[in-house]
């Protein structure tokens, strides 16, 4: 998971792009980088942590041009700790390219091979955005010919990274001298929106972007979701061209981007974020009657602030007094995107806090968004217990994560996901849960695409089927051996 944006615009971009930036923090907080194009001359500042901690003035002074890109990471693949591989990524030839991704390619291991032996290409990072560069890079160099480059050339390259790039990719790359270009996989797992707002002159102004939020609050119009396997490219002066690039495309986007990853004021994929948080509160409610006696719940309480949609919605239906019992500290990371299992859990208590006065002799039904290590359940159930509660039933408006996440989300290894090869009540009684009730996988999806033209989800932390068609057991091995050596 990472946030991305590209611009191109009558007026310099820099701050602009910082301002979509900073919307889009949510969605990765181990580094940050963006990049403006001065004619064919290229500006990057990028460095490790947060938006407002990395850039300083005289970093965007330097960030001169009318286009631009920006990125958050939120590491998935490639060494957190090195700087270098914050993004974006940039290469020389052909013209000068420079990139952006949100997502996680599944065959690098046979792209690793085929840059070195065939394209003769250097990749000089353990990241696979630099890989799905120079796979760009050296598409676009074969389909040159004379003089000048055309968007037919352009989406005839991009036809190309779909037959050789496997796994999810939202991407976004500023070619030197020509413009912007922006295309998602053939199955729209990770989400790109695109945006226009008028200049009253030559050409209009256009945004790209992992969420649409970032569209309305810089005054832009939403103008749909770039169409999975579609790329786009805008010129200088903002003339936009497209073209479908892949074979047999499909929209399958990441259910976890409406469970947890997006902002709740964002739509994607003309699905409303916070509307589908309702609708999983609905479920969940429905489910909760089934399980256990509501006459032992005196209050429903969320976990801020994903769940609150959802929470919101179980406490409406099922007639049981709603709270808030946890106070957040808003300026520590979100605990599932921490890198290590240690720090995840010292975060816990340093991002919330039980308040006693709601807690005390009460019976309470906490709402959680979902489940993946358990970490952070834990921790919420001994603190909700140290305030005062009497019970403690903990509630999931997702499944039970089983399966490893490959397609841009931190869940590689199933040895850390708590919900992996045990049924309810045993995660209930190792999270130390009086009761334990978890959202069906049909309910998940039903709830999230009701209403919309979309009519399927990637679910595989759920279900364990993966989209795209090089996740093997063998692949799942390697990763789990990669992950643990």
């Amino acid at each position: 998971m990472c946030g991305i944006v590209g611009m191109v615009s009558q007026e310099p971009v820099n701050q602009q792009i910082y301002d979509a930036l900073l919307l889009l923090q949510h969605r990765g907080q181990d580094s940050t980088g963006i990049a403006t194009a001065e004619g064919a001359r290229f500006h990057i500042s990028k460095a490790s942590g947060q938006v407002r901690e990395a850039f300083r003035t005289r970093d965007m002074r330097s960030l001169v041009g009318n286009i631009g890109l920006g990125h958050v990471r939120y590491v998935t693949k490639g060494d957190a700790a090195n700087e270098q591989e914050a993004q974006p990524f940039y290469v020389n030839a052909p013209y000068g390219i420079i990139l952006v991704h949100n997502g996680n390619l599944t065959n690098t291991r046979e792209l690793a091979k085929d840059l070195f032996h065939v394209d003769r290409r250097h990749v000089n990072s353990t990241s696979d955005t630099e890989m799905l560069l120079n796979v760009l890079a050296n598409e676009l160099q074969s389909q040159i010919s004379g003089l000048e480059l055309d968007p037919d050339q352009i989406f005839t390259a991009v036809e190309q990274v779909h037959e050789r790039v496997d796994g999810s990719y939202a991407a976004i790359a500023m070619i030197a001298g020509h413009g912007l270009l922006a295309f998602r996989d053939p199955y729209g797992i990770r989400p790109l929106v695109l945006g226009r707002r008028p200049t009253g002159m030559v050409g209009d102004d256009w945004v790209v972007a992992s969420e649409s939020l970032v569209l309305e609050a810089a005054g832009y119009e939403v103008v749909r979701d770039i169409a999975p396997g579609e790329a786009v490219f805008i010129t200088p002066n903002g003339e936009l061209h497209s073209r479908q690039c892949a074979k047999a495309p499909r929209l399958v986007p990441c259910s976890f981007e409406y469970v947890y990853l997006a902002r709740p004021d964002s739509i994607m994929n003309g699905i409303s974020v916070y509307d589908a948080r309702l609708r999983l509160g609905n479920r969940l409610a429905d489910t909760i009657t089934t399980h256990m006696p509501l006459g032992d719940v005196d209050v429903v309480m969320p976990i801020p602030d994903s769940s609150r949609p959802a929470a919101m919605q179980v406490a409406q239906k099922l007639g049981i007094e709603y709270r808030e019992g946890f106070y957040k500290n808003r300026y520590v990371g979100r605990t599932f995107i921490m890198p290590g299992q240690a720090q995840r859990k010292k975060s816990v208590r340093q991002k919330l806090n039980a308040m006693g006065s709601e807690f005390k002799g009460k019976n309470i039904l906490i709402v959680d968004d979902s489940i993946v290590r358990g970490t952070t359940s834990r921790e919420i159930i001994e603190m909700a217990r140290a305030a005062g509660a009497n019970k403690v039933t903990f509630t999931s408006a997702a499944p039970p994560v089983r399966h490893p996440h490959v397609y841009g989300i931190n869940m590689p290894t199933r040895a850390e996901l708590i919900a992996h090869d045990r049924k309810i009540p045993e995660i209930g009684e190792v999270l130390g849960a009086d009761h334990m009730i978890y959202q069906e996988v049909s309910d998940m999806k039903e709830a999230i695409i009701e209403g919309s033209d979309v009519t399927d989800l990637e679910m595989s932390c759920f279900t364990g089927d993966y989209v795209t068609g090089s996740v093997t057991p063998e692949y799942l091995e390697w990763i789990e051996r990669t992950q643990l050596s």
